[in-house]
């Protein structure tokens, strides 16, 4: 009986490898029709799995009929006469449209909005009965927040023509308005990527002007033409290379505070927001929080309203600031200039104040 039991479960386990075999060469003949051509590399990172179980499952594949080819040292892909049938979505799949759907209601320009809709529509029409239905129970239930989506700014960011000149490596000229003097500047710029952060659209780009690499926010190109030279991405570095290696310009202060440990959560999240690099832990009860920062006198509000009270190591810069804004703070509510503000500080305030 035990040799019985033994036997159906090693039948239990072939059966449950089979199919997840069965499942992953569906998903990789999916992924080979997504794109043009497809790296081995990249397919043993979408599945988890060797090089040498790639190999043995794109032969599989080819085994079973379907025409694959390859190119030396490039990758692999399907012939131009081959369709898979409609791609049918799970519940869990058609949740994730639907998210970015959402997403992209309110993190893109009208432009772009209305590309999407109509590739979602499209999409939503192969989806089967239930799942139309499921998404529609879920449509009204999900929301993204994004105020600076209703600004006009945020209405044309040159979105589809940045894609562009990025997949075609061209040259942008652009009409860019500087955050804080309004100066306007035109320029251009070899773009290497978009990124959005802070719920604000980003080009990275190789700017001529400067003659280094800068981050342009999208809602302050007045204008933007896409020219007809070309450059070479080569001699560019990465998206990931630039943020990993990105040292802010001399348009930003470097930014010392030293915090005691349990008042660190006060700024645990919004840190990031305000240019936050690095952190170390220092006698084991206070941190050392180094930032980079464009805005002191921003910097030195956040600073105030987060209630942590830092020693500031440095700038001193910001230190002055931060004395000078308590000061006019102090010198406004606590000694106010007229009889009718004294009397109201010292007699009418509600009791539950003190």
């Amino acid at each position: 009986m035990f040799g019985t039991l033994v036997s159906h479960r090693r039948s239990e386990c072939l059966f449950l490898h089979f199919m997840n075999r069965l499942e992953r060469l569906n998903a990789i003949l999916v992924h080979l029709q997504s794109k043009r051509i497809v790296r081995a590399s990249e397919l043993a990172d979408r599945f988890d799995i060797s090089l040498r179980t790639v190999y043995r499952d794109i032969r599989a594949l080819e085994q079973a009929g379907i025409p694959i080819g390859a190119e030396a040292g490039t990758g692999y892909y399907l012939m131009e006469h081959f369709h898979l049938d409609p791609v049918a979505f799970s519940l869990s799949e058609a949740s994730a449209l639907l998210l970015g759907e959402k997403l992209m209601e309110r993190l893109s320009d009208d432009a772009t909005r209305e590309h999407y809709r109509s590739a979602i529509c499209k999409i939503r029409a192969i989806l089967k009965p239930a799942a139309k239905d499921y998404l529609e129970s879920l449509s009204d239930s999900i929301s993204v927040i994004n105020w600076s989506h209703s600004s006009s700014a945020f209405r044309r960011l040159f979105l589809p023509e940045i894609q562009q000149a990025i997949a075609e490596k061209r040259v942008i000229e652009i009409q860019y308005q500087a955050k804080y003097s309004g100066e306007e500047t035109r320029r251009n710029v070899e773009p290497i990527g978009l990124c959005n952060y802070d719920s604000r659209w980003h080009l990275i780009a190789w700017c001529r002007l400067r003659n280094r690499y800068r981050d342009f926010r999208l809602d302050r190109i007045l204008k933007l033409n896409l020219t007809n030279e070309t450059f070479s991405r080569q001699k560019h570095i990465t998206m990931d290379e630039y943020f990993e290696q990105f040292v802010p310009d001399d348009t930003f202060a470097n930014i010392t505070l030293r915090i005691q440990n349990e008042k660190a959560h006060n700024i645990e999240e919004s840190k990031f927001w305000y240019g936050f690099l690095s952190e170390e832990a220092q006698d084991g009860q206070h941190l050392l929080l180094h930032f980079a920062n464009p805005d002191l006198q921003g910097f030195s509000r956040w600073i105030i309203a987060s209630g942590t009270c830092p020693e500031i190591i440095s700038p001193p810069e910001l230190a002055e600031l931060i004395q000078k804004t308590v000061s006019d703070l102090s010198e406004a509510y606590l000694h106010p200039k007229n009889e009718q503000a004294s009397k109201f500080r010292d007699n009418d305030l509600p009791s539950h104040v003190f």
